[in-house]
């Protein structure tokens, strides 16, 4: 149901100021006393705002494990099997329901051959992206090469053709 000032367009500063002010905070009673609740655009700031802040460290975890799997081409079964963790265990971590030990993790990571510290890498790189804190400038040289994805190939190999010509030309 709108109010008149929303469905009546009076014009004028008066009417733009309340449909402002009816867009921020709105008159709510209960039990006879009135309160101002912040509606419209202020909770939609807010609650974006809590959005961009609330990255959940488990969610992130599973994603970059389940990532690391399917690029691998395995299965849970397999995974679960070589971690020595059940498989429905293994699923939840992957899908960010579970926690995992630092004693999981490091059997897991062990399981997917990849190093821990590789695994947190690129989790700390995929929240500082989600806070809008940092964007990491390069991808952890182990991901690109073992789990399929050569992401700069080209821009490793111009690099390397420029370090050789430098050196050729610094040996002369």
């Amino acid at each position: 149901m709108k109010s008149s000032a929303e469905s009546a367009p009076t014009g004028g500063i008066d009417s733009t100021r309340s449909k402002a002010i009816q867009m921020v905070k709105q008159p709510v009673s209960i039990n006879g006393v009135v309160r101002w609740k912040d509606v419209g655009l202020a909770d939609q700031a807010k609650s974006e705002q809590k959005e961009r802040k609330m990255v959940v460290l488990r969610h992130e975890i599973g994603d970059v494990l389940r990532d690391v799997r399917q690029r691998q081409g395995r299965t849970l079964r397999e995974v679960s099997h070589s971690a020595r963790v059940s498989l429905g265990y293994l699923s939840e971590v992957e899908r960010g329901q579970k926690e995992a030990s630092s004693e999981l993790l490091s059997s897991i990571c062990s399981a997917l051959d990849v190093p821990l510290s590789s695994m947190l890498r690129e989790v700390s790189d995929r929240v500082a992206v989600a806070e809008g804190v940092a964007v990491p400038d390069t991808v952890p040289q182990e991901f690109a090469q073992r789990y399929g994805r050569d992401l700069d190939r080209e821009l490793n190999s111009d690099l390397n053709d420029e370090l050789a010509k430098g050196l050729l030309s610094g040996a002369r």
